[in-house]
C-alpha cells in the first residue's frame, strides 16, 4: 500500500484492510469456539465482531471526512471520525459487558468443560499475529493523517492482541490439564473471558473520552497552542496587538482563528498581505489548519507634548 498516495485515499485503503482481516478472523474464532465449547475463544469472536464493526465505521467515517465542504456542512466533514471513534468506545464497552455476563453464568451452571484446547492455541497465536501487524499499519497511518478514527480500530486491534494471548495462555494451561487429568484448570476458560473484557472496558473509556473531547470543541493541544502563540510573537511589530485567539479540532482538522489590530492608516493591500503570511506560517505549525483572521483598525496613540513646549 502506497504510502504517497494523498491522505484520504490513504486513510480508506487502511481502514478497508482491517475490515477484511476482522472479517475472516470473526469467521475463524466464532467456528474454533463453537467446536470446542469455549466462552473465552466465543468472546474473542465477539471482541472480533466489535473489531469488524469499529473497522466499517472507521471505513465510512474516514471516506465521509475526506469530503469537501458542501452546504450542509460548510466547516467541513471532520466530526464524523471523532463521532465513529465514540461509536466504537461504546461498543467495545458494551461486548465487554455481554462478555462478564456469559463468563459469570458459565462459572455459576459449572459448564465451562472445553474440547480441542490446541485447536483454540493454534487459532489464537494466527489471530493476534494478523492483529498485531495491521493495527501496527492502522497506528502509523493514523498518526500521519492525524485520523482519530484509525486510532482508535487500531486500539481495537491491540487491545484484541493483548487478550487474545491471554486466552492463549490459558487455553495452553487446559490443555496440560487435560493431559494429566487437572480439569479443574477449565475454569481458566471464563475467567481469561473476563480479563479479556476488564482490558477492553479501559480502552473504551479511553477511545470515549477521547472523541468526547474532539465533539465538545476541544482547543488544540498545548504544544501547537503555545507554538501559535510563539510565532505571533515573532510578528508582533507588524501589527499592533492580537487577541481572542481560538483553536479546536474537528477529527484530523483543526481550525485557528484570531482578531488581529493593525493601524487604521496601514492600506488593505499591505493588511491583506501580512494575513496571508501570518494564515501561511499558523499552517505549517498546524498542516492544513483552517485560518480566519479578523482584522480591526487602531488609531494610533497621540505623541505626547515635551513639557514647557508652546502648542
Amino acid at each position: 500500500m502506497s504510502e504517497s498516495l494523498p491522505h484520504g485515499a490513504l486513510k480508506v485503503n487502511t481502514a478497508r484492510l482491517s475490515v477484511l482481516s476482522n472479517a475472516a478472523l470473526v469467521a475463524l474464532k466464532l467456528v474454533a469456539g463453537i467446536l470446542m465449547g469455549s466462552v473465552s475463544v466465543v468472546s474473542e469472536a465477539l471482541h472480533s465482531a466489535v473489531d469488524l464493526v469499529a473497522a466499517l465505521a472507521a471505513f465510512f467515517s474516514v471516506r465521509l471526512s475526506g469530503q469537501p465542504a458542501d452546504v450542509r456542512h460548510p466547516f467541513g466533514h471532520g466530526k464524523f471520525e471523532s463521532l465513529a471513534g465514540l461509536f466504537e468506545g461504546v461498543l467495545i464497552i458494551a461486548a465487554a459487558a455481554g462478555i462478564v455476563f456469559t463468563s459469570v453464568r458459565k462459572m455459576a451452571t459449572g459448564q465451562y468443560a472445553i474440547e480441542a484446547p490446541l485447536l483454540g492455541v493454534a487459532v489464537m497465536l494466527f489471530s493476534s499475529v494478523v492483529n498485531l501487524l495491521i493495527s501496527t499499519r492502522l497506528f502509523k497511518i493514523g498518526r500521519a493523517t492525524d485520523s482519530i478514527a484509525l486510532q482508535a480500530d487500531a486500539w481495537h486491534l491491540r487491545t484484541d492482541v493483548y487478550t487474545t494471548v491471554g486466552v492463549l495462555a490459558a487455553l495452553l494451561a487446559i490443555a496440560a490439564g487435560h493431559a494429566f487429568h487437572l480439569a479443574h484448570l477449565e475454569l481458566l476458560d471464563p475467567l481469561a473471558a473476563i480479563a479479556v473484557a476488564l482490558v477492553i472496558t479501559g480502552a473504551g473509556i479511553s477511545i470515549s473520552r477521547e472523541s468526547m473531547h474532539h465533539l465538545a470543541d476541544e482547543s488544540l493541544p498545548d504544544s501547537e497552542r503555545v507554538a501559535v502563540e510563539a510565532l505571533l510573537a515573532q510578528h508582533y511589530t507588524q501589527f499592533t496587538d492580537y487577541h481572542q485567539l481560538r483553536t479546536r479540532k474537528a477529527g484530523s482538522e483543526r481550525h485557528i482563528d484570531l482578531h488581529l489590530s493593525l493601524p487604521a492608516d496601514m492600506p488593505v493591500a499591505e493588511a491583506h498581505a501580512l494575513c496571508d503570511h501570518l494564515e501561511a506560517d499558523l499552517q505549517e505549525i498546524s498542516p492544513g489548519a483552517h485560518v480566519l483572521i479578523h482584522v480591526e483598525p487602531v488609531e494610533a496613540a497621540p505623541v505626547p507634548r515635551a513639557e514647557g513646549k508652546e502648542s
